[in-house]
């Protein structure tokens, strides 16, 4: 499963921080999935940083973990116009999702009440590989997977984010 990452030559370019244009460069050539990896990157790259900058620095940079072909996490950009709406959205999702579980193909993402129709749609936003379609109710939304091992997948990736 992987969000639809934006091209990150544009960013890089526009970038004022040299520290975050070696981050998105770095992110968008290797499979960076830790903080500290992306620490020793920027380190190998002759920026001196501690962990508390890399960690201010994807905040900052709006960068997300997904999951890629070979099952392992790794940063990115998600693809937004609007970079607010983009972290305005996953916290409504982090915010209102209590809990995931899957039968078969199909993914069940328990909310608080209420919330499940902006859940789904801040989840249809991240646009997840292996996702056919989503259907939110009042507290509960279903997401159609083309497989069970992206159902599970995806139930694991929603609980690591949320906690």
């Amino acid at each position: 499963m992987t969000f639809c990452a934006r091209p990150l030559s544009h960013m890089v370019r526009k970038m004022k921080n040299p520290r975050h244009a070696a981050i998105l460069r770095l992110i968008g050539t290797r499979a960076i999935t830790t903080q500290d990896e992306l620490r020793q990157a920027l380190q190998d790259e002759g920026f001196d940083v501690a962990q508390a900058t890399v960690s201010r620095d994807i905040r900052e940079l709006a960068l997300v973990k997904v999951i890629g072909q070979n099952g392992q996490y790794r940063y990115t950009v998600a693809e937004t116009d609007n970079d607010e709406l983009l972290a305005r959205q996953s916290g409504v999702f982090k915010n209102s999702v209590v809990g995931a579980d899957y039968a078969g193909n199909t993914l069940a993402v328990i909310t608080l009440t209420g919330m499940a129709n902006a859940a789904c749609a801040a989840f249809d936003g991240m646009r997840w590989e292996g996702m056919v379609a989503t259907l939110a109710g009042d507290d509960t939304f279903f997401v159609l997977c083309r497989s069970e091992g992206y159902a599970s997948q995806m139930k694991d990736a929603i609980l690591r984010y949320i906690k």
